[in-house]
């Protein structure tokens, strides 16, 4: 019987190198005995033995990494077994990590699962207070949190990245992290400190107060998003009873102050003659900054186009990019100055074409901290095409350039076949349609021959539509 140690901190690395020599002597997963922490009691046949680096050329599936990785800082005292055993059962049969009827790795699964939602927890949960200077002359805070499994370690490096400009301790009874000068340390577990309240707390708690809404409470759902294990240590959670049973009638009190709502009649008319009255600009930009608050993760703001308000020819594109959003232009871009120069060699006037987009807002997704493109869907590409639809009644050009297959799409109600009909004019309802590509798909071309045939062809449907309007 071989006893493995393993450590409260660097657990995952010592597991790791242990299971790498057990799997490379052929040790069974009946002859391991696996202790965790410093308080495990003695074996009777032995004492422990402590994991050592092994250097045996031993391979794993990828996907079992990453799942061991994250079911090592489970509670549950038997998943170093666990994930022994079904390591041993993978390295006979590769594809068993993708057995969805499998009982061991289902179980494994569930392990990993809760382990994310604990450090889902944490981020959401964890409340610095400040307790005065730190090294250097940085601030320093400190939280106190219970977490369910033994996630401070592996969860540590977000609080870093996210609070890098302070020191800070996240203490718990597991593990203590410390973050210094730049550096994350860790050290045992300790009892809960007596933290300082700061003055930032009484404005949270109002803030809190205020976003409220009593017409949505929903207590079931609140408690499974936020157990009742972390309100003692949540400032806000104190006026959580309070406000669940004034609930009832601050929303009785809210439906009360709401104004009369028109007869339905009455209102169906008012819409169809709001709707028979184009815009004008100022109402467009006014709704554009109206549309543009209080947006959700993920949806930047509307970027209008821009241009003569009487250009012969509409420039459409798919929809702003990070550069767009930022500078609430369109067409600013790396994809826009690609289309700027080649414009200018077709002789294509940029600055006498009204440019725009079919989707107005930068739809994304964050990595770090860089903002990565996400193709908008049918529903968002229909939602967006009142705002088109709008420019073309204000702009009446002669000639629509569409670039792309979201702008296709908008415009002809088909984005299939895009390579096939560029080059073409297409008649619609809001006037001819010049089909090209979008220049962005001239910079993801990988092989620059084809980079640079495919720019030459994009040239000449620009010096193909300039030659409609002239």
């Amino acid at each position: 019987m071989r006893t493995i140690q393993l450590p409260r901190i660097g657990t995952w690395t010592a597991w790791r190198d242990a299971a790498r020599g057990l799997l490379a002597d052929g040790v069974p997963a009946e002859a391991v005995l696996w202790r965790f922490g410093e308080d495990a009691p003695d074996d009777l046949f032995g004492g422990a033995v402590t994991p050592a680096p092994s250097s045996a050329d031993v391979t794993v599936p990828k996907g079992f990494v990453d799942l061991a990785s994250r079911v090592v800082w489970h509670s549950d005292p038997e998943r170093f077994a666990r994930l022994y055993a079904f390591l041993l059962r993978v390295k006979r049969h590769p594809r068993l990590l993708s057995d969805r009827g499998d009982a061991d790795l289902a179980r494994l699964r569930a392990m990993e699962k809760n382990v994310n939602r604990c450090a889902h927890k944490m981020k959401a949960f964890v409340r610095f207070r400040d307790i005065g200077a730190g090294s250097g002359g940085r601030r320093a805070f400190a939280a106190w949190f219970e977490p369910s499994h033994h996630t401070v370690e592996p969860t540590a490096p977000f609080f870093a990245r996210r609070f890098g400009d302070m020191d800070w301790i996240i203490a718990t009874p597991d593990v203590t992290a410390r973050f210094e000068a730049g550096k994350v340390s860790f050290a045992e577990g300790q009892p809960r400190p007596d933290l300082p309240e700061d003055g930032a707390e009484a404005l949270w708690g109002t803030y809190f107060r205020n976003i409220f809404n009593p017409a949505r409470v929903k207590v079931q759902a609140m408690t499974s998003e936020m157990p009742r294990k972390y309100w003692k240590n949540l400032p806000e959670a104190r006026h959580i009873p309070e406000l669940i049973a004034g609930a009832e009638a601050r929303a009785a009190e809210m439906r009360a102050a709401m104004p009369a709502l028109p007869p339905v009649r009455a209102e169906r008319i008012l819409g169809r003659a709001r709707a028979a009255r184009p815009v004008t600009w100022d109402e467009l930009r006014t709704r554009a900054a109206e549309a543009s608050r209080d947006l959700p993760e993920g949806l930047g703001r509307i970027v209008l186009g821009e241009g003569p308000a009487d250009a012969r020819l509409m420039v459409v594109g798919e929809q702003p990019g990070d550069h767009e959003d930022q500078q609430g232009r369109p067409f600013v871009g790396p994809a826009g100055q690609l289309f700027d120069k080649v414009a200018g060699q077709a002789g294509l006037d940029r600055q006498a074409a009204y440019v725009t987009n079919a989707v107005k807002q930068f739809k994304f997704r964050r990595s770090g901290k860089r903002r990565l493109h996400e193709p908008p869907n049918r529903t968002e590409i229909e939602h967006a095409k009142w705002w088109l639809e709008a420019e073309l009644k204000l702009v009446r050009p002669e000639l629509i350039l569409s670039m792309g297959a979201t702008a296709l799409q908008s415009l002809t109600g088909r984005r299939d076949g895009l390579l096939k009909r560029r080059g073409a004019v297409e008649e619609t309802p809001h006037g001819p349609v010049f089909v090209t590509v979008h220049p962005s798909y001239l910079l993801r071309l990988p092989d620059p021959v084809r980079r640079t045939e495919e720019t030459e062809r994009f040239r000449e449907d620009l010096v193909a539509a300039r030659g409609r309007i002239v």
